[in-house]
């Protein structure tokens, strides 16, 4: 018997292999382009890093001697060799104390260890503004004086908007804002220069 039919059936199959070869190919190209960018992208990715990590820990080390003396170590480290995954470990050591764990730091070492890498990472990429709220609250008047040296050298370049109820803090503060009741139910915000003694 012939089959009249087969000849058609033959081109019908053919253009569907066609499609499929056609197909197969493109997303074997597609999945090599795709594991390239994904290598691309994770070795800028890993080159970046290592470098803002780089200066972050040299700021950090830097910062923290200001903050607690010479005498003073700190440093952030990878916990392994994969950049991208890896958790980051944080030494801290202020004079005459050998902690084996941050943990083991009084509130106000934490608070100042934490305040030296909050701005480690900062001077990296410096803004124009920067607000913290309260985090001169675990701090001791000594303590408190280290912070408010270190906001004056970033006031330079920075202007800071700090939330605070500590009293050397404000005093050390240009413009004092705070929102007062003259009378019942109605808050009304009131700002002081401090270096004119003038009242807004």
């Amino acid at each position: 018997n012939i089959n009249f039919e087969a000849l058609e059936e033959y081109e019908t199959q053919s253009d569907r292999l066609e499609l499929y070869e056609s197909q197969m190919k493109d997303l074997t190209e597609s999945q090599v382009t795709l594991s390239e960018t994904i290598t691309e992208i994770n070795t800028n990715a890993e080159r970046t890093f290592k470098e803002t990590f780089d200066k972050i820990q040299i700021n950090f080390q830097k910062l923290f001697k200001k903050l607690f003396g010479e005498e003073g170590e700190a440093d952030i480290k990878l916990e392994n060799d994969n950049m991208l995954e890896s958790d980051i470990l944080i030494t801290a050591k202020p004079p005459n104390k050998r902690p084996h764990s941050i943990q083991m730091l009084s509130q106000g070492e934490k608070t100042l260890t934490a305040i030296a890498l909050l701005f480690a990472i900062y001077l990296v990429k410096p803004s124009p503004f920067c607000i913290l709220d309260e985090v001169d609250a675990p701090l001791d008047d000594t303590n408190v004086d280290k912070f408010i040296n270190l906001i004056r050298d970033f006031a330079v370049e920075t202007q800071f908007l700090i939330v605070s109820h500590n009293k050397k803090t404000m005093e050390a503060a240009d413009t004092l804002y705070g929102v007062t009741m003259q009378e019942d139910g109605v808050s009304k915000v009131v700002s002081v220069r401090l270096d004119q003694q003038s009242v807004a």
